[in-house]
């Protein structure tokens, strides 16, 4: 996936400006696919260079304008085209199974450290999913269209890591 298909879906979610889409993707993008505000701002103006991306300049009060970025036909049928791709397999690919993999090569007492350490992240990360999914969606059999696929996307990431705080406990309790 290129950045443009994931600021096209940001997009066409809600128009904003370049910061605005860095905060977002700060926020819940971001949780599967990041992007710095460099990168965010470049892309942006490719994307009005090519037609996917009208700027619209908003003036604000005692700040300089601001530039809100939504998305034109083009964009939306590039998107489209976009989606409807088959998408390729997308074999697992993490330093951190290396690690796991080559322990015994090293000093095991360390690489055991780096997984306590990600398992921590990964019940962070977990617990404020579950808050997100508790906030936003107290009643999920009722949503449809844009907010059905919203906590779809979020419910997978619940369950990712479910998925890796098993498998990094797995791992720490088999060198118990």
């Amino acid at each position: 996936m290129a950045l443009d298909h994931a600021l096209l879906v940001a997009l066409r979610e809600q128009p904003a400006s370049g910061l605005e889409l860095a905060q977002r993707f700060g926020r819940s993008i971001g949780f599967f696919w990041s992007a710095t505000h460099q990168q965010i701002y470049r892309v942006l103006g490719r994307m009005e260079t090519d037609g996917w991306v009208r700027v619209e300049t908003v003036a604000q009060r005692g700040r300089p304008d601001k530039k809100v970025y939504d998305v034109t036909p083009l964009g939306a049928t590039a998107l489209a085209d976009w989606l409807a791709e088959p998408t390729p397999d997308t074999p697992l690919r993490s330093d951190l199974a290396v690690k796991l993999r080559g322990a015994s090569f090293g000093e095991p007492g360390a690489v055991l450290d780096v997984v306590r350490a990600r398992l921590v992240d990964h019940h962070a990360r977990l617990d404020h999913y579950r808050q997100l999914m508790k906030r936003d969606y107290p009643a999920p059999h009722s949503l449809a269209g844009l907010e059905l696929d919203q906590y779809l996307v979020l419910r997978g990431g619940i369950l990712m890591e479910e998925t890796w705080i098993a498998w990094l406990t797995e791992y720490l309790e088999a060198h118990q």
